[in-house]
């Protein structure tokens, strides 16, 4: 079992959900079941399959839940950025949630393209 404290790309997802909570609280009250829980639901998702991944003992469904916690990183990506086109945020409370963004899909990505390489 690998531990996910260690991973620098959990690190990130995590920061990145306690972020989404944090900008989120400040949407429309209308979005609370729409963009707000999609968004947090997203966030969620990520350091959890990172977790869940861990946990399995093959090097595959590791793979497997690392490519799902990939999907939903870009996910919430789109939905960051339908969010700011929408007036719901501003740059400036965006802008160090964004740069963790960007960066977590480079350091997953990597981490998976290095996992596939030694497979």
């Amino acid at each position: 079992m690998r531990d996910h404290m260690r991973l620098h790309a959990f690190r990130l997802a995590d920061d990145i959900a306690v972020l989404i909570y944090a900008l989120t609280a400040e949407f429309p009250w209308d979005e609370l079941y729409g963009l707000t829980s999609q968004m947090r639901r997203s966030a969620v998702s990520v350091p959890s399959n990172i977790v869940e991944g861990c946990a399995r003992e093959s090097k595959t469904e590791y793979l497997r839940f690392l490519e799902i916690a990939f999907g939903s990183l870009r996910e919430l990506h789109y939905q960051f950025g339908l969010s700011k086109r929408l007036n719901y945020c501003t740059d400036v409370e965006t802008s160090e949630c964004e740069s963790k963004m960007i960066e977590a899909e480079k350091v997953l990505n990597s981490l998976i393209r290095s996992l596939r390489k030694t497979g």
